[in-house]
């Protein structure tokens, strides 16, 4: 995808995947998947592509999400970053910022590996609101995981509370309610602009459905309203959209022509 003359590369790390009826859906309903099937495995799990995308303008490398790592559990598996973005001809030491949408381990994993930061040269940026959240604060929402991945890179980690431009063309604007800190990086070039909205949106069915929840959601009102108006905002317009993960990690656009509001890929 290119805004401009800024280039966005989806970079996969792995898969996940989720009984869909266990994490997303409408509130009081068993079973809203009943509607929307096609977007299901036949034994109703979701596929969750996990990694992240890599923003390159000017002579800044900005990778938005650092997958989940060299983790298999079972239902989260990754391991496949380092060569997606060696497909592109990027090495770890090329990538000059890495940014994070919010702080759930599979937006975290390649922060660092065996115990050094996987990008050396990078500084690392996140919202100062979840990292009291899910690090600092030391309450119940304290992650251990996001702890350790971080710990290698604390001493280049800086923190923001509030929007800023990360690098030419490319904006942090928080939009809480997933978690706290929730962050979409807005890339902007050429009178267009591109989306990168983390986990605002699990799923391209929750632009169609106003009234989906995730049970990871944080504040379940305030992720349903920012979703919801960052998706009538994009609407019929030339915005392009894309969530940690949609399938394939593709862009598309939201339309209400001809039926009510929905994704379309591109």
């Amino acid at each position: 995808m290119r805004i401009g003359e800024i280039e966005i590369l989806p970079v996969h790390d792995g898969t996940g995947v989720e009984t869909a009826r266990d994490i997303l859906g409408r509130p009081g309903v068993a079973d809203p998947w009943d509607c929307h099937g096609e977007h299901l495995r036949p034994d109703g799990t979701l596929e969750l592509p996990l990694g992240g995308f890599c923003v390159r303008t000017g002579d800044r490398v900005v990778l938005v999400d650092a997958g989940v790592g060299a983790h298999d559990d079972g239902r989260y598996v990754g391991g496949g970053l380092p060569d997606s973005l060696a497909g592109y001809g990027i090495a770890p030491e090329d990538v000059t910022d890495v940014v994070f949408t919010h702080l759930h381990f599979d937006h975290i994993g390649w922060a660092s590996h065996r115990g050094r930061p996987f990008f050396p040269n990078a500084a690392y940026r996140l919202h100062r609101a979840d990292w009291e959240h899910f690090v600092s604060g030391g309450g119940p929402a304290a992650d251990g995981r996001a702890a350790a991945a971080l710990a290698p890179v604390e001493e280049r980690l800086e923190l923001f509370d509030e929007d800023f431009t990360v690098a030419p063309g490319l904006d942090a604007r928080h939009a809480p309610g997933h978690t706290p800190g929730s962050t979409v990086y807005v890339v902007s070039g050429g009178g267009r602009r591109a989306l990168l909205l983390g986990d605002v949106v699990h799923s391209v069915v929750q632009l169609s459905e106003r009234d989906w929840q995730v049970v990871w959601d944080v504040d379940p009102a305030a992720a349903s309203a920012v979703r919801n108006r960052i998706a009538d905002e994009a609407a019929d317009t030339d915005d392009v959209l894309v969530a940690a993960h949609f399938p394939g990690l593709r862009f598309g656009r939201v339309v209400t022509v001809d039926g009510p509001r929905r994704f379309v890929a591109l």
